[in-house]
């Protein structure tokens, strides 16, 4: 692979388990050492709840954030350091993340320090999660339809209470957030649009709508006490679904990204149209993206890195 044809991608919630990293951590002391940033960052043991820990503490939204971030970042870093790269630019055209995941695609593209983005991460979750009372918003996956009807069936539900398209994952994957009363409604009368299926997703907050606003105002504040650098390789934002370079616009893009869609659909079209970049690479626990980039794209090559074994799998860029 040549770096012209290379995007690297990073995983939202829902990929971690409990274990994700360890024999990165095991193995790499580069990885270690983003481990032990990340802990005294936050002021906790994250690596011992990541590793050792329970799930339903490592499912807590405040901890899940950071967790997926730390694991994704010493991947990366053990990715670069087998590539022989001093930089992004030196591994990939373009750069993207799911949700939390351009936090680590800022990360890793030198926008925004390990430490910062630990803590703007501990924030956001907790944040999020403080928005809106647990039990009064949830989150749904509507699949077999498309971005239209997903629209239609938001603004029919919309009268019940706030309800709107969170993610627009990829052809025929949909997640619809908001009020408890809107949603159900929504999964109710999901059939008569074509729907085939509805799957209510095990969190505890409605994530990526105006119901986030609260959350919004906060990484605002948060983020504006960082330092935030323009990234070495172009961002593609989940709030636009378009490429940036900006470090002027990184804010106003993540807090924007709180209470908004996230566009993975266009964002990935994106990246290939403009790129045209035919090898994605998913870094960080799970395989999450490179399903739904094979749902996007034809003709094009997937490949994950998250353990040592992968490192056999995967092509050398430099």
């Amino acid at each position: 692979m040549r770096r012209e044809d290379v995007a690297i991608v990073f995983p939202g919630q829902g990929s971690q388990y409990i274990g994700m990293g360890k024999d990165l951590y095991d193995n790499f002391p580069v990885a270690k050492r983003v481990f032990e940033e990340v802990d005294e960052a936050i002021s906790m043991k994250l690596s011992d709840l990541i590793f050792y820990g329970e799930k339903d503490e490592l499912n807590l939204t405040e901890n899940t954030q950071p967790a997926i971030m730390a694991v994704s970042i010493a991947a990366y870093r053990v990715f670069a350091e087998q590539n022989g790269a001093s930089s992004m630019e030196d591994l990939c055209a373009v750069t993207a993340g799911h949700s939390l995941g351009e936090y680590s695609a800022l990360c890793a593209a030198d926008s925004i320090s390990l430490s910062d983005t630990a803590r703007l991460l501990k924030i956001r979750g907790q944040a999020m999660q403080k928005a809106v009372p647990i039990g009064k918003g949830g989150m749904s996956v509507f699949l077999g339809i498309d971005f239209d009807t997903a629209t239609n069936i938001v603004i029919e539900a919309e009268k019940y209470g706030v309800c709107e398209v969170a993610n627009d994952n990829c052809i025929g994957q949909i997640v619809i957030s908001g009020e408890i009363p809107a949603l159900e409604y929504a999964e109710g009368i999901a059939a008569e649009y074509g729907c085939k299926r509805t799957i209510r997703l095990p969190v505890s907050a409605p994530f990526h709508c105006k119901l986030m606003d609260p959350a919004a105002r906060v990484m605002e504040e948060a983020l504006n006490k960082v330092n935030i650098l323009a990234p070495s390789v172009p961002v593609v934002s989940n709030y636009t679904a378009r490429p940036n370079l900006s470090q002027i616009q990184i804010l106003h893009l993540l807090v924007g990204q709180i209470s908004n869609i996230v566009r993975w659909t266009d964002s990935v079209k994106i990246i290939s149209d403009r790129y045209n970049t035919r090898n994605f690479v998913e870094i960080g626990p799970g395989k999450v993206l490179n399903g739904l980039i094979n749902r996007i794209l034809i003709r094009i090559n997937c490949m994950n890195f998250e353990k040592v074994s992968d490192l056999n799998t995967i092509p050398n860029i430099i």
